[in-house]
């Protein structure tokens, strides 16, 4: 079989055989392509430029489409959701959207017969969302599954019973319903559940992306580490103060997400007691809401 191949016609010479309507729309969307392009890397050169100088990206929030939640969940929020009813009446509507797109986008599966009602998706949901407010992508794309177990789980990964976990390779993150809700009963005790363990798919999706708002937060957490290492006083009265609990001392991962913990349940003592470590965290979570 012989193949015959035309020989290739020049870009020019075929842009000037065109009728000249459609030239002048070819001209057009090439011109307006390239100028995109060009726009985009600018852009994003600057973005960077701007997020090293003040450690926050240059905007949040590019909202074409607003997605709503129920009614339902607006309840729940305004009613059992303390962060939520801190908000300003835009950051608000700002919080529903972003917390239509992650439910959107993530999977509930109950386990040992538990029920996934509107009050667990949306107190789970929001947790992410509380915590990711001041970030640009605020996905978690980490995982895309939440497991929820009526009390504590047996665990094939550690072989106990744990009552929440983040497996970031198989993508899912689990908790127990009784020790998530215990931990917004008491809302001063530094212990939360579900901040807890978002902290640590956040940490990884910090390490793991490469978006403007994952590179802040993991150049801040270095600079975090970097100054805790400079001075073993500032060690010691970390494990002095015994505002941090032991479990914080476990390795990196577990010191974050108990920092973590610690910033949104008693933002005033954190501050008081330790304002540079507080400074860290708020500028890697870029938090300046509801009185933070």
């Amino acid at each position: 079989m012989n193949i015959y191949l035309s020989p290739m016609i020049p870009i020019p010479s075929l842009i000037s055989e065109m009728h000249p309507t459609t030239r002048l729309v070819f001209l057009i969307l090439f011109f307006v392509g390239m100028g995109w392009i060009v726009l985009s890397r600018f852009y994003i050169y600057f973005e960077q430029v701007f997020a090293k100088k003040y450690k926050r990206p240059f905007f949040l929030n590019s909202i074409i489409f607003r997605r709503q939640i129920s009614q339902d969940k607006r309840r729940i929020l305004e009613k059992e959701f303390s962060f939520y009813q801190k908000l300003s009446t835009k950051q608000k509507r700002i919080f529903r959207h972003r917390l239509a797109n992650f439910l959107r986008n993530k999977e509930f599966v109950g386990r040992d017969n538990f029920e996934i009602t509107t009050e667990v998706e949306t107190l789970i949901g929001a947790t992410a969302v509380m915590l990711t407010f001041g970030l640009k992508n605020y996905q978690l794309d980490v995982f895309h599954t939440i497991l929820v177990y009526p009390k504590s789980f047996y665990s094939k990964q550690g072989g106990t019973l744990h009552k929440g976990e983040f497996n970031p390779r198989m993508g899912l993150i689990a908790f127990s319903w009784e020790d998530f809700k215990f931990g917004y009963d008491i809302s001063n005790d530094n212990l939360n559940l579900g901040i807890h363990e978002f902290g640590h798919a956040m940490h990884f999706n910090s390490f793991k992306n490469g978006d403007i708002s994952s590179i802040i937060f993991s150049d801040t957490y270095k600079d975090l580490k970097r100054y805790l290492r400079s001075d073993e006083e500032k060690r010691k009265a970390l494990l002095d103060s015994k505002y941090f609990r032991a479990y914080a001392y476990t390795n990196e991962f577990e010191f974050f997400s108990v920092l973590l913990e610690c910033f949104m349940e008693t933002p005033r003592d954190f501050k008081a007691q330790f304002p540079k470590l507080y400074g860290y965290v708020k500028q890697m979570l870029n938090f300046n809401f509801a009185g933070y």
